[in-house]
């Protein structure tokens, strides 16, 4: 693990304090990090994002998106988790993560995909034959889009066996999704298995902020930062600009003085001293 990783860690620790309700884990590729000339393979990080303050609390280096079952672990060893609720996609169902987790004194929330396909099966089952404990409907409307989410949850899981496999394991839940955009309508499944006993709003409520790291970091560093742009490839440049790009960032929206959006603070910062001076005094 690099110097770097853990100074970031440690800076974000000393500015922003311990203690996250949740804590969402996820990857992004640099997609201009990629040199085919080269054989220089594209940058994916995998990200902590603190959805509750806001803030990016550490991050882990991999060369393919694949690689995150490796990074994952390295990533929760370093942070202070205790009191979290973790969330992860299916790409880090894995009954070590899951331990992981449970030893840094957390709970988690994992997708389940058919990369666990006995998990999965056992638990498409479960909500096909058992009755349902709990169940909470959420609507929302924006820009003519209409999407309705319904989180189911059971706890009961003597028939879904392989769920003890994950340490603590306590739920599993089915999230149905449905959408009408301009007249056309779609419906998906999802499932999660999780250590936690909540309701069925708790739930849906906490797999809904698990996307708030595409929304807030993600689209941030794309849109305000330009960094799927980016064609920064030789040595080490991808890396350190990209963790440049992740302190500038937190630092714009720790600063509480200004309504303007990340991109326009950004440039005040940048052209006029006196601002940058406020936003830096976080």
């Amino acid at each position: 693990m690099s110097s770097s990783v853990r100074c970031f860690i440690q800076w974000v620790e000393s500015i922003f304090g311990k203690g996250n309700a949740f804590v969402h884990i996820d990857g992004k590729s640099l997609t201009g990090s990629q040199n085919d000339t080269q054989d220089k393979k594209m940058l994916h990080l995998v990200h902590a994002w603190a959805s509750e303050k806001n803030i990016l609390l550490g991050q882990v280096k991999t060369e393919e998106k694949s690689n995150e079952i490796i990074a994952i672990p390295e990533l929760i060893a370093l942070l202070d988790l205790a009191g979290s609720i973790v969330t992860i996609d299916a790409m880090g169902c894995q009954t070590e993560i899951a331990e992981k987790i449970i030893d840094a004194d957390a709970d988690y929330i994992l997708a389940v995909k058919g990369n666990q396909k006995s998990l999965y099966e056992q638990i498409q089952k479960a909500f096909a034959h058992q009755s349902v404990e709990n169940e909470n409907k959420t609507e929302e409307k924006n820009h003519g889009r209409i999407e309705t989410r319904i989180c189911r949850t059971i706890t009961n899981l003597d028939f879904a066996e392989e769920t003890l496999r994950w340490k603590k394991s306590q739920s599993i839940m089915e999230m149905e999704r449905t959408r009408w955009i301009k007249g056309k309508e779609t419906t998906e499944k999802s499932y999660y298995i999780s250590s936690l006993k909540q309701d069925a709003s708790f739930m849906n409520s906490a797999i809904r902020d698990h996307w708030s790291v595409e929304n807030q970091l993600h689209w941030s560093l794309d849109v305000s930062f330009g960094e799927d742009a980016s064609r920064k490839r030789k040595g080490n440049q991808a890396q350190n600009f990209a963790t440049l790009r992740r302190i500038a960032l937190n630092v714009v929206k720790a600063y509480k003085g200004d309504s303007r959006s990340i991109r326009r603070r950004r440039k005040m910062a940048s052209y006029e001293f006196s601002y940058l001076l406020k936003v830096l005094k976080i």
